[in-house]
């Protein structure tokens, strides 16, 4: 038995995923655009590594951290805030030449789409960059669902699009698994009942992931399918 199939009882009738430091390390692209949004703004550039901290809440929340210079952005402006998320939406729609997939992310994938594995995205980033996105990275028809940060008034850690991905594929919550990097994601998993594999490479903030106790954890999303 696979792990995979250990953690959800036998093969998955529903796998969901995010997809920011899960399936693809987009933070070079977001920094760019993040760089190019402060230097209009006539602000220092904050670059990848303070980016790579920042990102997971959304686009919206992740301008606002560039503004702020600081994980706490409460006291951010909203015009301000408003102003500088049109000029990070407008750096970030140009093609994403430094996004990669994570090694055994794409292969993982395909091998739960070829086994006819219903797949669902649900992410933070704006639904409007999903589709270039994914048509870069060779998954533009893996997922039959594709959630972003807009789609539903609600995202992640809150579980409403997992709950209604749930019902969309008719899957059981134990029979279901999310796949992510992040507390967010352990947040929302727990809360819709369904059980969570998380990557130790991913961002969550600059804490490690482990700290959250997902289900499992790995390097490599391709240990999922392992026999043991």
């Amino acid at each position: 038995m696979t792990a995979l199939e250990r953690l959800c009882g036998g093969w998955p009738q529903l796998v969901m995923f995010d997809l920011d430091g899960t399936l693809v390390d987009s933070v070079p692209d977001l920094a760019a655009a993040i760089d190019v949004m402060l230097l209009q703004l006539g602000r220092a550039p904050a670059g990848v590594a303070q980016v790579r901290d920042w990102v997971g809440n959304g686009a919206l929340v992740l301008v606002r951290r560039a503004l702020a210079n600081s994980f706490n952005h409460e006291q951010v402006d909203e015009a301000q805030a408003a102003q500088a998320l049109a000029l990070f939406e407008q750096a970030y729609a140009k093609p994403h030449a430094a996004t990669r997939v994570y090694p055994g992310a794409l292969e993982f994938v395909q091998t739960l789409a070829a086994r006819g594995t219903p797949l669902a995205l649900v992410t933070n980033k704006p639904s409007r960059f999903l589709p270039a996105l994914l048509a870069q990275v060779g998954m533009a028809d893996v997922f039959r669902w594709q959630i972003g940060g807009d789609t539903f008034a609600a995202k992640k850690p809150d579980p409403f699009a997992l709950h209604w991905l749930l019902q969309q594929a008719a899957a059981p919550a134990a029979q279901t698994l999310f796949v992510g990097d992040s507390r967010n994601d352990v947040l929302a998993a727990r809360a819709a009942g369904v059980p969570m594999a998380a990557v130790s490479y991913g961002y969550n903030h600059g804490r490690p992931i482990g700290e959250e106790a997902p289900d499992w954890l790995g390097e490599d999303l391709r240990a999922l399918l392992v026999v043991a």
